[in-house]
């Protein structure tokens, strides 16, 4: 439980410190909770702004559209000025970029939420469609 709220300040400070990554506190806080306190967990889920974004990477181990863009710009941004305003060693530069364009690969290539992925015309809506007039 300790792990938990350790995790959720850290989180918490994350929101206002541009260098301290949120989400993956979170998500730590909320496997901890899970271990530890159900009550603590489910109060952490039923949170407006946190629920839904747990309770995907939970239930799917997905990430919406909206939080892979706005991570997307976000890293974008602070990889950037690092490596431009930053006197960094090339070696440093380098380790930059493969860290940040690891950690985009890592976020784009998880699934989008079934909510999502429901409403989106299939890629195959014309074959769906003569699927369905042959029944």
């Amino acid at each position: 439980m300790a792990s938990g709220w350790i995790c959720l300040i850290l989180g918490f400070i994350g929101i206002f410190l541009p260098l301290l990554p949120t989400t993956p506190f979170i998500l730590l806080t909320a496997y901890c909770f899970s271990k530890s306190s159900p009550r603590l967990h489910h109060w952490l889920i039923n949170q407006p702004r946190l629920g839904p974004m747990i309770q995907n990477w939970e239930q799917q181990g997905s990430i919406s559209q909206s939080a892979k863009i706005t991570s997307t710009v976000l890293m974008i941004g602070l990889f950037s000025f690092s490596l431009l305003f930053l006197n960094f060693s090339l070696i440093i530069k380098g380790v930059l970029v493969c860290t940040g364009a690891s950690v985009l690969c890592f976020i784009w290539t998880r699934p989008l939420p079934l909510k999502v992925r429901e409403t989106r015309p299939s890629q195959n809506s014309h074959q769906d469609l003569g699927q369905i007039g042959s029944i």
